[in-house]
């Protein structure tokens, strides 16, 4: 017998009030763009916060963020399209629709990096250490981010009945799901695992303040890149959605190297007590340190 958890007393669903957050004659504002413009906003506002407490000038970070959004944004569009090239061969006038979803934050995170690299090594300053400063930022707007998949419908898991199920209008669901209406709300769990994240490496930044314990250059860039992928890697597989290589989901395959990469870097640091590869010579701790 099939157990009905909506009778539950803390039953509840999900059910998105639609895209569009507001309409003024030619003016559209969605809240897909205005989620990442904030997430953007605070991120930038946090980042600045703590290069402050890192004795960074916080001047430097401004300039980082714009590098950061035309690095990134294009990436994560540009890595979707091209995994889901069969359906924007054939509409590639949407190739452009960003404000409509449809951008991957492993995307994201390699047009960002690319971008951070070439930052830093302009400025002369360690792309580690800028890392650290922009991770947690980084997480916490990957957490407000994915309620832009709620209000899109998107990036929804699997059928379910669970208590926080997630309604899913008809013309959102895959056609060889058309007869179900909850699923399991993806963009939530990753959503409360990034929270998670945030607040281990946020915990983990102010412990360093009074060096206890004190982090070397990398470690909080290595913690999120491990942290995150190892919750994108199981929530991938409630997705009715991934982008796939073949039999593969791309999203699993590149958070297990991002959990070997994470791992493997803070054995490099920690047990190794070598630091990692930089685009210029940073002593080792000098950007963590007290």
């Amino acid at each position: 017998m099939a157990l009905d958890f909506s009778t539950l007393p803390l039953a509840f669903q999900f059910t998105s009030p639609g895209p569009i957050l507001v309409k003024i004659g030619p003016l559209t504002i969605r809240w897909y763009g205005l989620l990442i413009a904030t997430a953007v906003l605070i991120g930038v506002t946090l980042s600045q916060f703590l290069a402050k407490r890192r004795n960074v000038n916080p001047d430097l970070i401004s300039d980082l963020s714009i590098w950061l959004v035309l690095g990134a944004i294009p990436a994560a569009r540009l890595y979707y399209v091209l995994f889901q090239w069969s359906e924007y061969a054939q509409h590639p006038e949407r190739i452009i629709a960003i404000w409509q979803g449809g951008i991957a934050i492993h995307g994201a995170i390699i047009g960002g990096v690319v971008a951070a690299l070439i930052f830093a090594k302009i400025k002369q300053i360690s792309f580690w250490q800028l890392a650290d400063l922009v991770a947690p930022s980084l997480i916490l707007g990957q957490a407000i981010g994915r309620w832009g998949n709620f209000f899109n419908s998107e990036a929804f898991g699997s059928p379910t009945n669970l208590p926080w199920k997630l309604s899913i209008p008809p013309e959102h669901r895959p056609p060889e799901l058309a007869n179900f209406e909850y699923f399991h709300p993806t963009f939530l769990y990753e959503s409360l695992w990034d929270l998670m994240v945030f607040a281990l490496l946020i915990t983990l930044f102010f412990r360093s303040l009074s060096g206890k314990p004190a982090l070397k250059t990398g470690t909080l860039s290595l913690v999120y890149l491990a942290a995150y992928s190892l919750g994108r890697l199981w929530i991938e597989g409630f997705r009715t959605d991934s982008l796939m290589l073949g039999p593969l989901r791309i999203a699993q395959v590149v958070s297990l190297l991002g959990i070997v990469f994470g791992f493997a870097g803070l054995a490099w640091l920690y047990i190794a007590k070598r630091p990692l590869p930089d685009v210029v010579f940073t002593p080792q701790g000098d950007a963590e340190r007290r």
